[in-house]
């Protein structure tokens, strides 16, 4: 299974999130933590946010938030919200794709499966579970 790097970046920041959800993040911090694109993460950041993910807020002191407790969102659900259009394979697509080993492929039932598997393992991973928690303080503190 391979997901896009658009699910990939929302999975980082998201991750993030769930390391202090209490606090909100600019796009510019995450972009620059993880070293991706802003404009990139941009286009991430209003998806997450349209899906119901997270919150945002213009301006000063703006940024972006979790819109529930990370215990609350599973990665299953993420990933079916950006890439539920995505076909694993031509044949997995609405229209059935142009796949010439239609209608005794024996393989298709099995890449069924293992995408099912994939899915389960996702759904019953929540966020909470990936927090990306912060780096360790610089200064740690003096043992007295």
């Amino acid at each position: 299974m391979r997901l896009t790097s658009f699910s990939d970046f929302a999975l980082r920041a998201l991750m993030r999130l769930a390391g202090e959800p209490g606090r909100s993040f600019a796009t510019n911090e995450i972009a620059t933590e993880f070293g991706i694109s802003r404009n990139h993460l941009a286009k991430v950041v209003r998806d997450l946010a349209d899906c119901g993910f997270i919150t945002t807020q213009r301006g000063a002191g703006g940024g972006f938030s979790l819109a529930r407790p990370p215990e609350a969102i599973t990665l299953g659900e993420v990933v079916r919200a950006l890439e539920g259009g995505s076909a694993l394979v031509e044949c997995f697509r609405d229209d059935g794709g142009d796949c010439v080993l239609l209608p005794r492929c024996r393989l298709k039932a099995r890449l069924a499966a293992a995408r099912e598997a994939f899915m389960r393992e996702l759904d019953a991973t929540t966020l909470a579970e990936c927090a990306y928690l912060p780096r360790a303080s610089r200064h740690p503190a003096r043992a007295s």
